[in-house]
């Protein structure tokens, strides 16, 4: 990863009224900018690997990253195709665990990291995206039970196709 000599604030971002954490009050959001560092990624490039120690989270500025789970064989399953404004790494960040998958960029992007204990200061501090990280976590543990769901309930052959089709 390569460090940008501009930090881009989040005031200025297109997406931030349409994403959970980026759209924080004022103050917040002051405090999240002087926390994060803006990285440029190039194409091909891992964000995290599955398995390793969590650094921190990433938030995509602009590009794509692909999300994939890897079997203990070597066969790696792509899971979705993340986008722009999206969080990277938020559980195995705050629960201190490994990094559940890999997050690969697909395209050139623009990243922001912010390290996990920063985060968790920040966190602490500023109730109010504390609670929007509880969302956040909220909805991707309703996506795995609904993949869970589709995959354990459905009679075809190939549960795992259909897996990857409603990501």
């Amino acid at each position: 990863m390569e460090s940008a000599t501009h930090n881009r604030s989040c005031f200025s971002c297109e997406l931030r009224p349409d994403r959970l954490l980026c759209d924080l009050p004022a103050d917040a959001l002051l405090a999240f900018d002087s926390i994060k560092s803006i990285c440029t990624v190039s194409r091909g490039e891992a964000l995290f690997h599955e398995g390793r120690p969590p650094r921190g989270i990433f938030l995509l500025c602009e590009g794509r990253a692909k999300l994939s789970v890897c079997s203990e064989h070597g066969k790696r399953l792509m899971l979705r195709v993340a986008g722009p404004g999206e969080v990277l790494g938020l559980s195995a960040t705050m629960s201190g665990k490994p990094y559940e998958l890999t997050a690969e960029v697909m395209d050139n992007a623009q990243v922001a990291f912010i390290k996990r204990k920063d985060l968790l200061k920040f966190l602490r501090d500023h109730r109010e995206a504390c609670l929007q990280v509880v969302h956040l976590l909220s909805q991707d543990l309703h996506t795995a039970f609904d993949r869970v769901r589709t995959v354990g309930l459905t009679r075809t052959r190939r549960p795992l196709l259909n897996l990857r089709l409603r990501a």
